[in-house]
């Protein structure tokens, strides 16, 4: 049977550790040779990680980048290796001598040497994506190499989405298998979506299409992986699992092949996909964990409220860096519920987590004294509450800066959207891991968490949230219902709809109003808030870039 057999390297790569990616890379291509493979496809920018963004501005950079590419072509043998890396143009490719001109680019390797540069042409910038800020687009879509004595096409990332885009020209040039490799961010539903697209290219050209992605979190995004081959009629030979680390390998009849390795073919494996809840979970799991080791941490701290989003935060963190790299701290004051200190106990106690206790009725007491004189003839208000908030927030960054775990803060995306936050209080920390999530979705984590047994108590899942800020206080007091604020907040921050066209699905208009306009007023606060995992298409930070200063309300 004529085939080639294909390796590729689902591997977490960090961005800026040319040194560490190195190493990764020449490990994948050692294994690819050991199994006998014909070709090895390495992810979209391998050599830097992605996305590097401005340090592609720095030509030390790129010229150190290009200096591991050349020292990893040199390490090549007879398997072709594929690996994505940026290329400044040769001053005699461009118009202008003078002019730097960097592509997105493939790099063929094979017996020591580069034997082919292939340049991304289609270049995304939308969502999270600005490659036209750095790349230029390549203009050599029909480009063919030649593995185990068959025309193959390479392409990256973008150039497989559009129908008609380079891989399709690939095919009609003569190809006979597609590579496309790849560092596309997860978003939930993502890999469905990827997958569904790809068997749509592969029966297009009706040539098999290997498709080969990135895995890991780099800041706000994570990269799911889910690699994957199909054949020239769509059908799923082989996936790698979603959010983990994976080598795949399997034999593909292509026509005309002379494969190097004899003996039987090696099948696909085809992983099944994570359910919904599971995907969720585990992308924020992974996104914590990439965050804090690839930043330098080895420990979090957390303020424990007894609330659902710091329970979930809490579980999150134990799972991603184990119960002793995890600080839990609650900090009751005069107007919090017993089951404050009692739920948060249980809590740590599940996962095994350290939990300290620092109450802060005196230091608010010593807070209120001080502000007498300036409040003289006021009404408790948001102020006084935004005070014990930021005592929280000073003791958590107390613990930060004494030990050295980084702390974590533990707001959701439905407060987070309307501003029901502390700016220097309960925002202040270095990542935040539900940032991304709805308000009920946190409740669908929690019980997810709980489907082997009750780690995250039945209570903080069962009981109204509330911020405990002043006395009998609901967040019904300032909010409607969260299954109500995320049904208009999912349709204006995500779907980017205007408030007329939401009232007129049945929203009562008046509500509709109130929360896009808190939406708006907010945008001040996000600016300042940590970074978080992205989970959805259209997350707060890259996806979502809104003036501050903005008087714009169309559609109201």
């Amino acid at each position: 049977m004529d085939r080639i057999r294909v390796a590729g390297a689902q591997i977490n790569l960090t961005v800026g550790d040319l040194a560490g990616n190195e190493i990764k890379i020449l490990a994948a291509m050692e294994q690819a040779e050991t199994a006998g493979a014909d070709v090895l496809l390495l992810p979209e920018l391998a050599i830097t990680g992605y996305p590097p963004e401005d340090l592609l501005i720095r030509q030390d950079f790129v010229a150190d980048a290009r200096a591991v590419l050349d020292r990893v072509a040199e390490a090549s043998g007879p398997c072709v290796v594929v690996v994505g890396f940026p290329r400044e143009a040769e001053p005699e490719d461009t118009v202008d001598a003078q002019q730097r001109v960097l592509h997105n680019s493939a790099a063929v390797l094979q017996n020591g040497a580069v034997v082919a540069i292939y340049d991304k042409v289609l270049l995304p910038s939308y969502g999270v994506f600005d490659e036209s800020r750095y790349f230029v687009a390549g203009d050599a879509p029909n480009q063919l190499i030649e593995i185990s004595g068959v025309p193959v096409g390479v392409s990256i990332c973008e150039d497989g989405w559009a129908e008609d885009g380079p891989t399709t020209q690939q095919a009609n040039a003569g190809a006979k298998l597609m590579l496309n490799i790849n560092a596309s961010p997860f978003h939930h539903g993502k890999a469905l979506e990827r997958q569904q697209l790809m068997a749509s290219r592969a029966r297009g050209a009706g040539v098999p299409l290997v498709y080969l992605n990135l895995v890991g979190g780099q800041d706000e995004l994570v990269f799911d992986g889910s690699s994957m081959v199909l054949s020239g009629t769509g059908e799923l030979l082989a996936r790698s699992p979603q959010l983990e680390e994976d080598f795949l390998i399997l034999d593909v009849s292509v026509e005309g092949a002379i494969p190097r390795a004899t003996g039987d073919a090696i099948p696909g494996i085809v992983t099944r996909p994570l359910d919904d809840d599971e995907e969720m979970y585990a992308a924020l799991v992974l996104g914590l964990r990439d965050y804090v080791g690839k930043n330098g941490f080895t420990e979090v701290v957390i303020g424990l409220s007894g609330g659902i989003d710091s329970a979930v935060t809490a579980a999150i963190a134990a799972d991603a860096l184990g119960a002793e790299a995890v600080r839990g701290i609650t900090m009751p004051s005069e107007f919090s519920s017993e089951h404050s200190v009692s739920d948060s106990q249980v809590l740590a106690d599940n996962f095994g987590i350290r939990l300290d206790t620092i109450a802060i009725g005196g230091l608010f007491a010593e807070f209120q004294t001080a502000l007498a004189e300036v409040f003289e003839g006021t009404e408790f208000s948001v102020a006084e509450e935004n005070v014990q908030a930021r005592i929280r927030g000073v003791l958590l960054m107390a613990v930060s800066n004494k030990f050295g775990p980084m702390v974590v803060t533990t707001g959701n995306k439905s407060e987070v959207a309307v501003g029901y936050a502390t700016l220097y209080g309960d925002m202040a920390g270095g990542f935040s891991v539900l940032k991304d999530v709805f308000k009920m979705d946190v409740y669908r984590l929690a019980r997810w968490r709980n489907r082997n047994g009750e780690m995250i108590p039945s209570g903080t899942i069962s009981k109204p949230p509330s911020a405990e800020l002043r006395p009998d206080q609901m967040d019904s007091d300032s909010l409607p219902p969260y299954e109500l604020l995320d049904a208009i907040l999912e349709r204006y921050v995500e779907d980017d709809r205007s408030v007329s066209s939401i009232a007129e699905e049945g929203f009562d208009i008046d509500i509709v109003v109130r929360i896009c306009g808190l939406v708006d007023r907010n945008e001040y606060k996000r600016r300042q808030a940590a970074p978080g995992v992205r989970i959805t298409a259209k997350a707060f930070g890259k996806d979502r870039r809104l003036p501050i200063t903005n008087r714009y309300r169309g559609g109201t």
